[in-house]
């Protein structure tokens, strides 16, 4: 979050007649988290609030249900979001494909077993189920939360979180796969003497527009020893990571595999 200070530098480039675009590229702040300080400068009490928070006194830390709170959030860094409600409320959000329902039903359970106080809902939407959950330790479990897209602000884990993940490395590996990523049947062909042969082999792929989120899934498959590449050299920022060797595809295969 940016603190007053940084608010106000913001505006006054603003004012400035600065496009929010350039602003937005010099202070890192998005466009619409700008367009917000337009109407209003001071935070919001209820995101000023973590601090008084009774769990998370006297600073935040991580939760009883580290595995799957490590699979949530790759959920959540992927297809999910934390929106204010009422009375200093949040709702948490994952959109998941009805396609998948063996996914929804995962995170369905790592959201019960990370808030098992609060209720879990299913929200059917076109194509989609939203699992959804309120509480009021929403903002505290996933800091990361903020106005605009996750790609046109920086996402970083706090040192409570990066040690889950250090931890637990596979259940977050696959939950960003659950959300942002695939596992798919590549094939070629190859003549030899006259003769075509088809070749199959599975590979995973992982994309995202964020390159801090790129970045977590990278440094993730480097911890577990997978082998992974980027627009097809090992170079950062990429949008597309894919994972191809057969070593490193076993690997996956066993500690993620494909959604169901």
């Amino acid at each position: 979050m940016y603190d007053l200070d940084a608010r106000k530098r913001a505006l006054a480039l603003v004012a400035e007649g600065r496009s929010l675009n350039s602003v937005s590229k010099q202070t890192g702040a998005s466009r619409a988290a700008i367009r917000s300080w337009l109407v209003r400068l001071e935070p919001l009490p209820s995101v000023t609030r973590r601090g008084q928070c009774v769990r998370c006194r006297p600073q935040p830390g991580p939760p009883a249900a580290p595995g799957p709170y490590a699979y949530l959030l790759g959920l959540y860094l992927g297809d999910g979001c934390v929106s204010h409600q009422y009375r200093g409320n949040y709702s948490l959000r994952i959109i998941c494909a009805d396609a998948w329902p063996g996914l929804i039903d995962a995170c369905a359970d790592a959201v019960r077993a990370v808030r098992p106080e609060n209720k879990v809902f299913r929200v059917q939407r076109q194509g989609c189920v939203a699992v959804t959950s309120c509480s009021i330790h929403w903002p505290c479990l996933f800091p990361q939360h903020g106005p605009g897209p996750k790609h046109e602000r920086r996402i970083a884990l706090e040192s409570w979180q990066q040690a889950v993940v250090d931890a637990y490395p596979w259940p977050f590996i696959r939950g960003l796969v659950h959300s942002d990523g695939c596992r798919i049947t590549n094939w070629t062909e190859r003549t030899t003497r006259g003769v075509t042969k088809r070749y199959e082999y599975p590979r995973y792929f992982f994309t995202n527009r964020s390159a801090d989120i790129i970045r977590l899934f990278c440094d993730a498959l480097d911890r577990v020893g997978v082998e992974w590449k980027a627009g097809g050299q090992r170079t950062r920022p990429a949008e597309n990571i894919s994972v191809a060797r057969r070593a490193s595809v076993a690997l996956m295969d066993v500690h993620v595999g494909p959604k169901n």
